[in-house]
């Protein structure tokens, strides 16, 4: 027997009353889906265990099988396995997301999460400038995809408590910044990112370009090494995985399946969807198994974008 899963993230919704008390999911045009929801079966299954952050960290994470509870250390040691970091057993590995901040009166502000949805060629240039401004021995800046990146502390503390930045678009970030054991160095690391870009050539460009500049970094989703079986020791399947994130690709990694990377492919409603389809069905023919992800509706609901949610799905 052949498997697919496709995951959209973040599809599922509330209704709305510009849609016609529809959810984005009802408004869109979906025949296929329909058509495989009337011909086959249909269910619910929770997919983040109780205490655990409602994240696609841990989501898809339940949906590939495994159970968060006992290997889930965090999100951004996933996506450094995908990066192909390595991490000691002490190291601790933060999500850098590039993001927009906007000062009013005397607070600062997240507008964007994504820094306008940052080119990976662009963001990799501005890291670069942070290692260069900020790496040490202790502290690393790697380069991911579009506006998500990576910051390893070596022998760092990970007991502080971080908040998403897509959870507080439009909200000022003092009373969301992180906190506890190790909070001071993280925002110190922060602070010091708005020096480094404030005056980059390429934040000057972007603002000439009336987008939105990456005049900061924001650390959150950190963890140590993570403890993952592998697909074919835990279900005795072999399979594949294809996604443009880090996160779902470090998944694949330590699960130890095939990793399908598709040219084209953003993270956005821009992503190369028939070349996905086209991978998957290619990655059947040698393997048991095809994780599908499309992350899409998921960071046009970060967004608030209905339109860009509904043109997704």
């Amino acid at each position: 027997m052949k498997v697919i899963i496709l995951l959209g993230d973040g599809m599922s919704d509330v209704a709305y009353s510009e849609l016609g008390d529809k959810s984005p999911l009802q408004a869109a045009t979906t025949p296929n889906m329909d058509f495989m929801a009337r011909h086959g079966h249909v269910g619910l299954a929770k997919t983040v265990p109780d205490g655990l952050p409602p994240g696609s960290d841990v989501a898809n994470l339940s949906v590939f099988g495994y159970d968060p509870r006992t290997c889930y250390t965090g999100r951004s040691p996933l996506e450094a396995v995908s990066m192909g970091v390595s991490l000691g057993p002490d190291d601790v590995a933060f999500r850098m997301n590039l993001v927009t901040l906007r000062p009013h009166g005397s607070r600062l502000y997240m507008e964007d999460f994504s820094a306008g949805h940052i080119s990976s060629e662009e963001g990799h240039e501005l890291v670069r400038t942070l290692q260069q401004e900020l790496g040490s021995a202790e502290f690393e800046f790697y380069p991911g995809v579009g506006y998500r990146h990576l910051m390893v502390w070596r022998g760092g503390k990970d007991g502080m408590k971080t908040t998403p930045p897509h959870d507080i678009t439009g909200k000022a970030i003092l009373e969301h910044l992180p906190n506890g054991d190790g909070s001071d160095v993280i925002i110190n690391i922060m602070n010091h990112s708005q020096m480094a870009l404030h005056d980059h050539p390429l934040n000057k460009s972007r603002k000439e370009q009336d987008k939105h500049p990456a005049n900061s970094i924001w650390l959150w989703g950190h963890g140590k090494t993570p403890r993952i079986d592998s697909y074919r020791h835990t279900f005795g399947l072999s399979g594949a995985v294809i996604s443009a994130v880090d996160l779902i690709k470090g998944i694949g990694v330590c699960a130890g399946l095939d990793v399908v990377n598709v040219e084209g492919t953003t993270g956005y409603i821009d992503t190369n969807y028939l070349g996905k389809a086209r991978a998957a069905l290619a990655a059947l023919e040698t393997h048991d198994f095809v994780y599908v992800h499309v992350e899409a509706p998921d960071e046009a609901s970060h967004s608030g974008r209905m339109d860009h949610k509904i043109r997704a799905i």
